[in-house]
């Protein structure tokens, strides 16, 4: 009787081990022969994301690197502005230039292609693998347009960067129409754009009208919020616009993006007991333009301008700024929705010039940590 106990033992423990073998396959070999076959997988997507499209990418075999029609010859395909991924892929199937739609949605998701597909006309070939087809898509003319938006930028930066762009799009119209956001960003409840414009290069077509580039970028934010992200701003009591309000903050503070969930920690733990945030960019934002300095930030801050009447001022009112203070990287949104787990309540910056910080607990440790 021991015996057949044993070995009955034996054999669910062979079949654990097969069952974590399998398991361990599936979560670390498939992710890492895709990236070996396709390149690494987008940094936006969640790692069951990375894991189902790798599944994905794999059960296609050769299908993605072989031509529909070696023989085939070239054609025009147009892609309209705002036009879907899911779109595209069905029309070049229905095209017969790739064999599959679905390989190539899948593909572009994976890598993050679909992010930088551009509208336009383009010569395409059944001869070309849906790789190749998803790459040029990507290329670029001389009539494109480029606009660079650097994170912690707030808008009037952005509006300012316009007239170099190469897009037909004054600042002031810019400014306006940004203050009613696309309704793509509905389920963020933003009441303007600020906060939303993803940090991103902005390749696009010269004649991009005004609303069809704030369309643009709003997919571009919605797009990086996955449900995870969601999920775990959800978890901490948040919702997605008092998230990139924070991630606003974090994104002024952190010179070293590493530092961003101590920060958000900070942040956190003030809010979780109905403390001021104390947050200089808040002021900063308040103050605006600074003429002698010829910046909208402010620095170093005078102890007068922390007691500027204003909503934004962090120093004088309790909880958040009405809206986002500048446009946030995904660091700084992830570093709000996954922050480190510390006790600190304050933060100033380190006497070393290096641009990090010191986190203290209490307010004597923070007095302590005061320069020389």
């Amino acid at each position: 009787m021991n015996l057949q106990r044993y070995q009955y033992y034996f054999i669910l423990l062979i079949f654990v081990v097969i069952a974590l073998v399998c398991v361990f396959s599936f979560i670390y070999y498939i992710p890492a022969r895709a990236s070996l076959l396709y390149g690494p997988p987008a940094n936006h997507l969640s790692i069951s994301n990375r894991i189902e499209y790798s599944a994905r990418l794999l059960s296609y075999g050769d299908e993605l690197s072989t031509p529909l029609n070696p023989n085939g010859v070239e054609q025009n395909f147009i892609v309209s502005s705002g036009e879907s991924i899911s779109s595209i892929a069905q029309r070049l199937q229905e095209s017969n230039l790739i064999s599959n739609a679905d390989a190539f949605f899948d593909y572009v998701v994976y890598t993050g292609v679909d992010l930088t597909i551009q509208a336009g006309e383009f010569n395409l070939s059944p001869a070309q693998s849906i790789i190749d087809i998803a790459k040029a898509l990507q290329k670029f003319s001389p009539t494109d347009a480029t606009l660079v938006i650097l994170a912690g930028w707030r808008m009037e930066e952005i509006a300012a960067s316009l007239p170099t762009s190469g897009l037909s799009i004054t600042p002031e119209a810019f400014l306006s129409a940004a203050q009613t956001p696309p309704q793509v960003l509905d389920f963020t409840s933003a009441t303007s754009m600020e906060g939303f414009f993803f940090p991103d290069t902005y390749t696009l077509r010269r004649e991009t009208t005004l609303d069809q580039f704030l369309d643009i970028v709003a997919r571009n934010f919605a797009q990086r919020m996955t449900q995870d992200l969601i999920t775990a701003f959800e978890n901490r009591g948040l919702t997605v616009y008092e998230a990139v309000i924070i991630a606003s903050i974090v994104e002024r503070e952190a010179i070293h993006i590493e530092e961003a969930p101590m920060i958000a920690s900070v942040y956190l733990n003030r809010l979780a007991i109905n403390m001021k945030l104390d947050a200089d960019p808040t002021v900063q934002y308040a103050l605006g333009y600074q003429f002698d300095k010829n910046s909208w930030w402010k620095s170093p801050l005078a102890l007068n301008d922390l007691q500027i009447p204003s909503p934004y001022n962090t120093y004088l009112n309790v909880g958040l700024p009405p809206t986002p203070i500048s446009n946030p990287s995904l660091e700084a949104l992830m570093a709000v929705a996954y922050p480190e787990a510390t006790p600190y309540y304050y933060f100033r910056a380190a006497c070393d010039g290096s641009g990090y910080h010191n986190f203290s607990v209490t307010f004597e440790e923070q007095i302590a940590n005061a320069c020389p």
